[in-house]
């Protein structure tokens, strides 16, 4: 690892011990999207105790610190999400979750811990600052139309010079970072089809019009949208996820429902998939007489890192993880409410390293038995402190 100088460098004897007690407490208690009342609390009830912070709730389950300087400088907001997943947690360690068919599975728990031991660092630190740091501890990530974007319509990053956050990543092993310039985290939209026939007795299939087989088609069909509609170069997922319809072995059902999810970055490639679903789903249903009715729903914008924000990430995390661990990682068709601070502010999102095949920790995210090497959450402060320093240094004008 390189010795880079950096007052913030060692980290304080308590961060350790703290931080993983942050994270273990938020895993037990975790709380859905829009729901994470007792969670804003605790963070709330945390940033109290250290000086120099300015404390508000832009929405009733968000809060926001800001750290003023001792001197004018740039300002840097600082970004980890809270929310949990409707998941029934199926982990044996002592700190599983207390909320039935709720967990941390997506390291929000992580995010929040790593935040909170940032703030209370920086807050010691603040009469040798320059600038302002905006810590945003945001809700609903997990459910569109996600929480960022309500905070940045609520003001939260106006005038902010850059924004930074982390993920901390099971399948990356732990002691690595994972950076990417560009694209790096697509488009999440959602698509719901309801094919219409007409239902009758299953002897007799000549008799209905049946709305299984028509929706059997549909799926192979649809993946003709990635293969034969559209450009190979331009990367494209289409998935059907859900295929309800029926309620007996003998009966042909006179609906079904399917529904599933486009991942994409091109923004004529959003906007032209669901003409194309539509003109699919219409056509293999008139075949066979049937009509349907075709929902669509745009979820997040594109996660794209700024280029310069993203050297200069791509610098702090070598100097404190050494060359060989920073890794260039690909673009991943996952989405992520981050990029609406992107939308307003150059923003530079990274994977920090949790996984570690050793100990059984490989589980991906929103599995019941996602976890995360702890070790990790050090990593993750260090990034944050690194950027912070190196962006409030920078001169403006």
């Amino acid at each position: 690892m390189n010795q880079i100088s950096s007052k913030f460098e060692p980290l304080p004897d308590w961060v350790a011990e703290q931080v993983v007690s942050w994270r273990r407490h938020l895993h037990q208690h975790p709380e859905l999207s829009f729901q994470e009342h007792n969670t804003a609390a605790y963070v709330e009830q945390l940033l109290q105790q250290w000086e120099g912070l300015e404390i508000s709730r832009p929405t009733a389950t968000s809060v926001v610190a800001i750290l003023r300087g001792a001197e004018p400088g740039p300002t840097v907001a600082l970004r980890a999400d809270m929310d949990a997943l409707p998941i029934h947690e199926e982990n044996s360690f002592d700190f599983v979750s207390t909320a039935p068919g709720v967990m941390h599975a997506c390291g929000h728990d992580g995010h929040t811990a790593m935040l909170l031991a940032v703030a209370k660092i920086l807050s010691e630190q603040r009469e040798h600052l320059r600038g302002e740091i905006r810590f945003i501890f945001q809700h609903a990530e997990e459910l569109p139309p996600g929480g960022a974007i309500e905070l940045v319509n609520a003001g939260v990053v106006d005038d902010v010079d850059w924004v930074f956050g982390v993920h901390l990543a099971s399948l990356l092993p732990v002691g690595q970072i994972g950076i990417r310039a560009g694209e790096m985290m697509a488009s999440p939209d959602n698509f719901t089809i309801v094919v219409k026939g007409y239902g009758g007795h299953a002897a007799y299939p000549h008799r209905s019009i049946d709305v299984i087989a028509i929706g059997a088609q549909l799926v192979s069909h649809l993946q003709h949208i990635v293969s034969r509609l559209t450009d190979p170069l331009d990367r494209l997922v289409v998935s059907v996820t859900q295929f309800t319809a029926g309620s007996s072995h003998n009966v042909i059902p006179d609906s079904a429902v399917l529904k599933g999810t486009v991942r994409s970055f091109k923004s004529s490639v959003r906007k032209e998939v669901p003409e194309l679903i539509k003109r699919m789903a219409e056509g293999v249903a008139a075949v066979y007489g049937a009509t349907v009715d075709v929902q669509f729903i745009y979820g997040y914008e594109p996660v794209v890192n700024d280029e310069w924000l993203t050297s200069l990430v791509k610098e702090a995390a070598i100097e404190l993880v050494g060359e060989e661990a920073v890794i260039a990682t690909p673009p991943a068709m996952g989405g992520e409410d981050f990029s609406a601070y992107q939308q307003r502010v150059p923003g530079t999102f990274v994977n920090i390293g949790a996984g570690n095949e050793e100990a059984g920790i490989v589980y991906p995210h929103h599995h019941p038995k996602f976890t995360f090497d702890e070790d990790g959450l050090l990593n993750g402060v260090r990034l944050f402190l690194r950027v912070t320093e190196k962006l409030l240094s920078e001169q403006q004008g």
